[in-house]
């Protein structure tokens, strides 16, 4: 996934400002695809230069004031075939699993506290989402948004499960090496 995508799918949600964007990354569209303040800005002016978005007409000057975006048609077209264009699936990327392997060749030292460490986080992860699930499920009305949404809420369920799950697996064969 790429973060002109992202602001371009968050934009036809609900067109917004940079502001908006960043705090609306932090909750929900983080949970999966992270960006910092700064990137979303830079992707802004790309956006709007390319003709893909457009700051909003205000009635105010614009200087030092903050502009909320919107997607123009182009914007929605460059998002529809982007997202019917064939992807391959992308291996998993995160050091824990190579560190745990480089720790069978130099020695465990204190990576079972480390893989503690990443249980709590994605347990607390994972609770989040089952909270989200709750309270979602209290104002589902069935759109093929909300269904879209319920989808992409199982996908971050069922990965935090399999981190759970791997974790304590993990934890459990090794901690006994590990005293």
């Amino acid at each position: 996934m790429s973060l002109p995508h992202a602001i371009l799918t968050a934009l036809l949600e609900k067109p917004s400002s940079g502001l908006e964007l960043t705090r609306r990354f932090d909750r929900s569209i983080g949970y999966f695809w992270s960006a910092t303040h700064q990137q979303i800005y830079r992707e802004l002016g790309k956006l709007e230069k390319s003709g893909l978005i457009r700051a909003l007409p205000s009635d105010t000057p614009t200087r030092g004031q903050r502009k909320e975006y919107e997607v123009l048609p182009a914007g929605r077209e460059e998002l529809a075939r982007w997202v019917s264009v064939p992807e391959d699936p992308r291996a998993l990327r995160d050091p824990l699993p190579l560190r745990l392997r480089a720790a069978g060749v130099v020695g465990l030292g204190d990576l079972v506290a480390e893989l503690r460490r990443h249980r709590r986080l994605h347990g607390e992860q994972l609770a989040e989402y089952r909270e989200i699930e709750r309270r979602d499920a209290a104002r589902d009305r069935g759109t093929e948004r909300d269904r879209v949404q319920r989808v992409v809420l199982r996908a971050g369920i069922d990965i935090e499960t399999f981190w759970v799950t791997w974790l304590d697996d993990a934890i459990a064969e090794l901690a006994q090496d590990a005293t």
